[in-house]
């Protein structure tokens, strides 16, 4: 087959005439020392703090510490096969994570990458993960309550939409049992939860996932996981990633529920990386810009006015302690930073109490604007009577010949223990709450055996839901009391049908 000259001379200038030169320009720099997931980095000028940065092997990076001669990146990923002289890439992108419905149901790592094997995540937004915190002009007293479904928190230590609530406690108290039956008690409250996993095994987490699936509760949950095998940096970014994804329901009008678990997990991994990034260590080796890491994630929770649709975050961090001991560095930090916390104590837990609330240590800053009317007429003593039966208890242990009034109030103290027990993933919705703390306010429950308070209690539910559905549709619907009258007669009634055991 042969090729005039001509055809050949056309099909030049063809391509002459169409040509276009584009000139891409990035800044590349070069890594000079890598090792324990950080890498200092020679060339990147106009890096920006926080950018996302591109390494040869395709693994992301994130820079932190801008130097003179270099720039510290902490690597998002695997480094094994980063070398010293690797080419590390600009991409002009601050660190940011996907957003918006699509990533309800599912399990994410910190870059919104899921790790539940069903699949990519279509989404189109994202968000970057640092950004400020909603503006006081812009914000709203609290005043919603957020029922947790625990008659010990609802009661005692309510928490309203927009709150941070601190939950702090040793190992092995209950903590993360208090935040699953919150996140299963939100079915039918029009919220969206984020549970958060810092530094957790892969097979606690997956047994929270299918406790939360069981129930229903992955329908509006969004469950992001670094666990304790991923590198510090992601441990570190993981929090932020989930109030990024619930900033972005609460600018819709959308209220959210999140639970960090836990921030002392996520303090040991930024210490981690600080120390490795040669920042100089503070108090316990902590860097001193800890409390800032801490407070600018909890900034972010806010209950917003109407004018920016009436959202809401509210944030349930967990801290764990050593040996009880709440007053200790990071602690301290996030009890000052939080509206309240709930304090879980080891002592209680294994005599039998739980959730182990210490009602003395534990408090709500804002307390009775985030109960419904009902709640706050039946359990506004509840505290006080609780605190002076703790400290009549010990006082008895070395008495025996007691009073009849200290008696009482001993058999009533024993009895509001038994009432604020609760069983594991089984939360009580609000108005049978009230019900209950009306029925032990008003001594109706101290002719009942201590020992049966408990079968008492689901033996009286299941007849409300049977025989006296108007009353609890009252309290749910307006919020108050039903007459006093018809509350002692049905209580009244019930108490005929119930069988005191022998």
């Amino acid at each position: 087959m042969s090729i005039k000259a001509e055809e050949i001379s056309a099909l030049i200038k063809k391509q002459i005439e169409n040509y276009q030169s584009e000139i891409k320009v990035s800044d590349v720099g070069t890594v000079i020392v890598v090792g324990d997931g950080i890498a200092r980095v020679h060339g990147l000028d106009n890096v920006m703090a926080g950018e996302l940065v591109e390494f040869s092997n395709g693994s992301m990076g994130m820079a932190q510490n801008l130097e003179e001669n270099n720039v510290g990146i902490v690597i998002l990923g695997p480094y094994a096969e980063i070398r010293e002289g690797s080419e590390v890439r600009r991409t002009g992108r601050i660190m940011e994570v996907p957003v918006g419905e699509e990533l309800i149901g599912r399990v994410v790592n910190p870059l919104g990458q899921p790790v539940d094997g069903l699949g990519p995540i279509n989404s189109t937004k994202t968000r970057p993960i640092e950004s400020p915190a909603t503006g006081v002009m812009d914000r709203k007293s609290v005043h919603e309550p957020l029922q947790t479904g625990i008659k010990a928190i609802d009661a005692l230590v309510p928490i309203g939409r927009g709150q941070r609530e601190l939950i702090i406690g040793d190992r092995q108290t209950g903590k993360t049992s208090v935040a699953i039956d919150t996140i299963l008690n939100q079915a039918d409250q029009n919220m969206i939860c984020i549970y958060v996993a810092i530094g957790q095994k892969e097979s606690t987490v997956r047994n929270t996932v299918e406790t939360l699936r069981k129930h229903g509760a992955l329908d509006y949950t969004i469950v992001v996981t670094a666990s304790a095998s991923q590198p510090a940096p992601l441990l570190y970014l993981a929090p932020y990633a989930g109030v990024t994804m619930g900033e972005e329901f609460m600018f819709n009008g959308k209220h959210v529920l999140i639970v960090y678990d836990d921030l002392s997990k996520q303090a040991a991994a930024y210490r981690e990386l600080s120390l490795l990034l040669r920042r100089p260590p503070g108090r316990e080796a902590f860097p001193g810009d800890v409390f800032y890491l801490h407070s600018r994630l909890l900034e972010r929770a806010a209950k917003l006015n109407d004018t920016h649709g009436a959202g809401s975050i509210t944030a349930l961090p967990f801290v764990e302690t050593q040996a009880g001991d709440i007053s200790a560095y990071i602690p301290t930090n996030v009890i000052s930073i939080t509206d309240g916390q709930i304090f879980l104590q080891s002592d209680l837990f294994f005599s039998g109490v739980r959730p182990a609330i210490n009602a003395g240590l534990s408090v709500s800053r804002v307390g009775g604007s985030a109960q419904i009317k009902a709640m706050k007429k039946v359990a506004g003593t509840l505290r006080l009577d609780l605190a002076s039966f703790r400290e009549l208890e010990a006082f008895a242990q070395f008495g025996s010949d007691l009073d009849k009034a200290t008696q009482a109030k001993l058999a009533r103290g024993a009895r509001t223990v038994e009432v604020l027990k609760q069983d594991l993933n089984k939360p009580v919705s609000v108005e049978k709450q009230v019900m209950i703390f009306y029925a032990l306010t008003r001594g109706h429950l101290d002719s009942i055996p201590t020992e049966q308070i408990r079968r008492f209690e689901s033996e009286f539910h299941a007849w409300l839901d049977r025989n006296h559905t108007h009353l609890l549709d009252h309290i749910r619907t307006t919020g108050d009391l039903p007459k006093d009258d018809e509350m002692t007669a049905a209580i009244t009634e019930f108490k005929k049908t119930f069988v005191i055991a022998e």
